[in-house]
């Protein structure tokens, strides 16, 4: 990687899409001192997208970050998501977009976004990786990235396609680690095979590694040297080539616990490591839908149904009026953009079953 990098780059970073809000609006006085906090302990790694908390995440980050601090002082990562663009001509005007968002005249790292068997084939027949280099030529952009959601066999087909990128982010976690869909520990290992450096995305899993059965909490808290979430964001960061882990974090008191634990990181133990694999089963024992609260999958919905907080109340056994599972109509545009690959349509049915 860039020596630009070199004693400025530290393994934890602030993901921008689970932000403290007032309402449908981000709190920008409480995203500051966040922002603040992290700058002040010495971490300055930013990464959003455009459609993040409805475009307002960009928006945010320019208020909280890119107007108060010297643009050398903080490394900010975006991401072309295919919804943004119809054809290659869209790629440019979509960028310049990003950056009058954000508030800066480059991006240190742009990632080609959720890339997966689906939307993929968009993106070369609108040679959006050739553009990104073209963009890079210009200083836009200083280094060409991909995120990922899909099998370690199609990630090994486009890195084998694309040479010229340069990182890539994956999910990675012990509850995903053997997992058969997410493939945490293969697509780590292509990433490895490949010689990238990796971005871990949904270290907690979308909270669901810390709000742990009592069971799994129980082996936690006998470790004893710190909270669910650190242990979580800790097994990450423990394992060779991960050159960031990203958090998104909706509070302060997440940011401390989070600082504390990454700020003097200490690795892994082989025996903390195992403790959290047995944590995995029992999650697993629960059969919990695996669903991280990401909201790509409402946007397109017809009918408005708030699909995360739905299988939330299914997971937590609780009750939710809003909407009913049972408004589905099966159009399946939720799970073309699932990251995590579910059966929407038809979790909703039992959802209905269980909860109406």
């Amino acid at each position: 990687m860039d020596k630009y990098f070199e004693g400025i780059l530290k393994n934890f970073g602030f993901g921008y899409m689970r932000l403290p809000m007032n309402g449908s609006e981000v709190d920008i006085e409480e995203s500051t001192r966040m922002v603040d906090e992290f700058m002040r302990r010495g971490f300055n790694y930013f990464d959003t997208a455009h459609g993040y908390i409805e475009g307002k995440s960009e928006l945010a980050l320019k208020e909280c970050l890119t107007k108060r601090y010297p643009r050398e002082s903080y490394i900010l990562t975006n991401k072309l998501t295919d919804n943004f663009f119809d054809k290659q001509e869209d790629i440019r005007p979509t960028l310049m977009a990003q950056l009058a968002a954000c508030g800066v005249e480059y991006f240190d790292f742009y990632l080609m976004h959720a890339q997966h068997a689906g939307n993929y084939p968009k993106y070369q027949e609108c040679k959006a990786y050739e553009t990104a280099l073209e963009l890079k030529k210009e200083g836009l952009i200083k280094h060409l990235g991909l995120s990922f959601h899909d099998s370690a066999e199609f990630l090994d087909k486009i890195l084998t396609e694309h040479p010229e990128v340069e990182v890539v982010q994956i999910q990675f976690n012990y509850l995903d680690y053997e997992d058969p869909v997410n493939q945490s520990r293969l697509c780590y290992e292509v990433c490895r095979k490949h010689n990238k450096p990796i971005i871990v995305m949904e270290p907690v899993r979308g909270g669901s590694l810390v709000n742990l059965p009592k069971a799994g909490r129980a082996l936690v808290e006998a470790m004893g040297a710190g909270s669910a979430a650190s242990y979580a964001i800790r097994f990450a960061a423990s394992y060779p080539g991960i050159m960031m882990v990203l958090s998104g974090m909706s509070n302060m008191e997440q940011m401390q616990d989070n600082l504390n634990h990454m700020e003097n990181f200490v690795p892994l133990t082989e025996k903390e490591k195992d403790t959290l694999f047995k944590v995995a089963d029992i999650i697993k024992a629960e059969k919990k839908i695996p669903c991280t609260a990401c909201g790509y999958c409402v946007k397109g919905c017809p009918k408005g149904i708030n699909i995360p907080q739905l299988f939330k109340a299914y997971n937590e056994r609780s009750s939710y009026d809003e909407c009913k599972a049972s408004d589905c109509i099966k159009c399946k545009q939720c799970e073309a953009v699932c990251p995590q690959h579910l059966d929407i349509t038809g979790l909703l049915e039992v959802v209905a079953e269980e909860l109406e």
